[in-house]
């Protein structure tokens, strides 16, 4: 009787692990081609949902609230008053048509200002009332349509992979694709995503219809839409509404927007 190889249990061990090995180095390679493929088509198709969408509606059904309804209405960006692009650029990324894809001057200001926010606070002994951001248009697009808020470490991830998108979108799309995708999947108040979405349920018209007034104070719920109200504001949003009318005008006008189309 032969007696059993001592090496073979280990050898057996080996060769199983080979299959799973190969299978590991291949792992990046299709995240990279499926996210290049998925933001490739997004850039001639317009998308149903997106994840911010999704969850929002998951969120609802998992409360109870089974009639809660996403509102939602595509519109190209030729069929939305000019006045709404120029609004959220004055409002949110207004280096926004010569940036790739991230401010870094506007996250060195962000970072200064937080700062001092938060010594002031600490002098207090009080939270800080209000953080600064300095997430790009193209940052803001990528996190809506494809990732999740996040905390803790699951942030940290969501973060890196808004990253990849985002330089994704600004490589793949021209920058008026990004804005149209923006205004039209931006959340501007509890499930209502985008200016034409917005625009009825504020204001009984179209998006095409949008007065610069009217679009400034869409822009200036952002970036916290269900703390403040479009159809309500209080004096925040019409003193930030008021600054961001200003901005436009000094931006030029909606022929600030020829630099991008």
């Amino acid at each position: 009787m032969q007696d059993a190889n001592p090496d073979d249990g280990a050898g057996t061990a080996k060769r199983g692990w080979r299959p799973w090995r190969s299978w590991l180095w291949r792992l990046p390679l299709l995240f990279v081609a499926a996210t290049v493929l998925q933001v490739l088509v997004l850039r001639f198709v317009d998308p149903p949902f997106t994840a911010f969408m999704a969850a929002r509606q998951f969120e609802a059904w998992g409360s109870g609230d089974f009639g809660f309804r996403i509102a939602y209405d595509w519109r190209d960006l030729d069929e939305i008053s000019r006045n709404v692009p120029l609004a959220m650029i004055a409002a949110e990324d207004q280096n926004f048509a010569n940036h790739n894809g991230f401010d870094f001057k506007a996250i060195e200001k962000a970072r200064a200002h937080n700062e001092r926010a938060e010594e002031r606070a600490r002098k207090r002994n009080a939270p800080v009332r209000r953080i600064r951001g300095a997430s790009t248009i193209s940052q803001q697009t990528a996190k809506n349509l494809f990732l999740w808020k996040g905390q803790g470490i699951t942030r940290w991830a969501r973060k890196g992979l808004e990253v990849w998108y985002t330089v994704l979108i600004e490589t793949l799309w021209p920058k008026s694709r990004v804005i149209e995708m923006y205004v039209n999947t931006v959340e501007l108040g509890d499930g209502v995503y985008g200016a034409q979405a917005a625009a009825r349920t504020y204001y009984r018209k179209d998006a095409k219809r949008l007065a610069p007034a009217e679009a400034a104070r869409m822009a200036a719920v952002l970036p916290n839409p269900r703390r403040y109200s479009i159809s309500r504001p209080g004096p925040y949003v019409q003193r930030r509404s008021n600054a961001i009318q200003r901005q436009m005008r000094y931006m030029g006008g909606p022929a600030f927007l020829q630099q991008i189309d």
